[in-house]
């Protein structure tokens, strides 16, 4: 099977997690961004994860992704209970989470901007739903404020660092791919325990954290 991801891009880190998590093999193909032509052959929109299956037949949306690997593992089906806490910790994050994560990704040598115009097609497709990348940037200290709030407020649901409520489920498909790109920001300070979650299930999954390149 080949996944085609952008390695910036939560769905993808959705998709690429349960075939880490899963023992699953799987070729992992980095499109250009502005790469239109190619998803949109495959399954008739611009969006990213595609799974191409054994048969050749593709398959996007990240859950539904997730939920067919793990069917073909015979490990699953992971539990699909969210609880309510996590739901609402998640849309209050969302709200905001994009304003400190995409100005930041472009900055980084990152696969799917190999090219400028992939850059810019980045660009200007993101800061029309988040803004100047640039005021989001210099807004850095207001978002870290509420992020840290945040953040604390959710280790008090991590059970342990190998998942969020103790054994893997869809709540950690969900949230680490957030916490993973976080990773991205310059001067965040994780509580212990998320942290160790976050290093934990990266370490489980085999997708990479960006604390080295941290901007």
């Amino acid at each position: 099977m080949k996944l085609y991801i952008y390695d910036h891009c939560p769905f993808c880190v959705r998709a690429r997690m349960i075939f880490g998590l899963r023992g699953m093999p799987v070729e992992k193909v980095v499109l250009q961004n502005d790469d239109e032509a190619t998803p949109i052959g495959m399954i008739g929109a611009k969006q990213v994860p595609i799974l191409q299956k054994d048969d050749g037949s593709y398959m996007g949306e990240s859950l539904d992704i997730v939920r067919y690997v793990d069917g073909l593992s015979g490990k699953g089906p992971l539990p699909e209970a969210v609880r309510p806490e996590i739901q609402a910790w998640l849309d209050r994050v969302n709200a905001y989470v994009n304003k400190l994560v995409q100005p930041r990704m472009v900055l980084l040598d990152l696969p799917e901007f190999e090219t400028q115009s992939a850059i810019d097609y980045f660009v200007g497709k993101k800061e029309k739903t988040i803004n100047s990348f640039s005021e989001n940037i210099a807004k850095t200290d207001e978002y870290l404020g509420r992020l840290n709030a945040d953040l604390a407020d959710l280790e008090q649901y991590v059970a342990g660092p190998q998942a969020l409520n103790g054994s893997l489920s869809m709540e950690d498909i969900l949230v680490f791919p957030l916490l993973r790109n976080l990773t991205v920001v310059k001067g965040l300070s994780y509580p212990a325990k998320v942290q160790a979650y976050v290093e934990a299930v990266s370490a489980a999954s085999d997708v990479p954290l960006y604390f080295d390149k941290a901007v």
